[in-house]
């Protein structure tokens, strides 16, 4: 059975699902998932923290712009973010200084109050971002969801894409029905380009990358959770509390194929290394174990906007490490390129240049 829509939605992780949710109101929009779940992938594995000083321009910008949103909804809890300079990381210290606005460089001591278990001869200097929070992606993408619902549009997992034409319209044909809109969005996550290519598009170059995360208990009675999210400057690993226990990833950023991610244990086991070089813990167990994607474009800005060459063919992925914290501003700003319309004021007063999110920069 075909079925009739104003707009197809592939991908039903934070990026479908926040820009459906601004549409459904007025158009008639399905979400296509190939998962039994939506947010199976990077959604539903990420780490998330809202990071408004942190990234390149485009993202500070997005993220500044979510703020309101965020502020709205109980979707935040501060959370001090530390970063420490190790020797041999001078040179990513003053990078880091240079570029970030709304940090400041704290003395190492205060640092090791904020952060008991830092080593006393590991770091030489320190900055804090006092402005940071977590993020309950979670609470986020089921609001998104809830308001598809809610408006009228519809939500279809378990519907892998099989095949895309292009007459009149589009038509998506899934191993669950087929689709027909004018307009298809590619909101696909780490599987971007291959939905690119079925539909006929050049691909721009996506390159998905994975991240590997293990969780530990804490400190034996020890409250974990007013403590910062830490990490080095030079990025080879951080921890954040969650759940009254430790969070540590190497921040390993390995270009894979799009794939089930899981983490890779010889990666994850350095970067534990470098986590117990750095602090007074050791680590005995570890209790669980997770990988997911952060696929960037070439330019690692994100990638939203008509196609230049396929009509009706929008693009929305590219997002990075930071999907969840520009979720709000970046599927507001989607949707309305969708309608036609200028870019909402509040977003481009955060300096915003739509051209670096444009696909036909590359």
């Amino acid at each position: 059975m075909i079925q009739d829509f104003d707009i197809i939605v592939i991908g039903a992780g934070i990026a479908g699902a926040s820009v459906a949710a601004h549409l459904s109101g007025s158009h008639r929009v399905v979400i296509v998932e190939r998962e039994d779940r939506p947010g199976y992938h990077t959604t539903g594995r990420s780490a998330a923290a809202y990071e408004p000083n942190y990234g390149p321009a485009v993202i500070r910008a997005l993220t500044r712009a979510a703020r309101p949103h965020f502020d709205q909804g109980a979707y935040l809890t501060p959370r001090e973010t530390v970063f420490f300079m190790p020797a041999g990381q001078e040179g990513e210290f003053e990078s880091l200084m240079a570029a970030q606005q709304g940090m400041h460089e704290i003395s190492v001591a205060a640092a090791r109050e904020k952060f008991p278990l830092l080593r006393p001869d590991y770091a030489r200097r320190a900055i804090l971002d006092p402005v940071t929070a977590d993020i309950d992606v979670d609470l986020l993408h089921q609001s998104y969801l809830r308001r598809v619902r809610e408006s009228g549009g519809v939500l279809r997992c378990g519907a892998e894409v099989t095949a895309i034409d292009r007459g009149k319209t589009w038509q998506v044909r899934t191993n669950a029905g087929t689709y027909t809109a004018p307009v298809l969005v590619n909101a696909a996550g780490a599987w971007g380009d291959q939905i690119a290519a079925l539909a006929g598009c050049v691909p721009i170059g996506l390159q998905p990358k994975r991240r590997s995360i293990a969780v530990v208990p804490g400190p034996e009675d020890v409250d974990v959770m007013g403590w910062p999210l830490v990490g080095d400057v030079g990025e080879t690993w951080y921890c954040k509390p969650q759940s009254g226990k430790l969070l540590v990833s190497p921040a390993d950023a390995t270009p894979v194929d799009p794939h089930d991610a899981y983490a890779d244990d010889m990666t994850l086991a350095e970067g534990i290394d470098r986590f117990q070089q750095a602090t007074t813990f050791e680590i005995t167990r570890v209790e669980h174990t997770w990988g997911g994607l952060r696929s960037f474009a070439p330019d690692g800005n994100p990638v939203v906007g008509y196609d230049g060459k396929a009509e009706g063919f929008f693009w929305l992925i590219g997002q990075g490490g930071y999907g969840i914290q520009t979720a709000p501003a970046l599927s507001l700003l989607a949707a309305s390129l969708l309608r036609g319309e200028s870019v909402p004021q509040h977003i481009a007063d955060e300096g915003l240049v739509l051209a670096d999110l444009a696909p036909d920069r590359f």
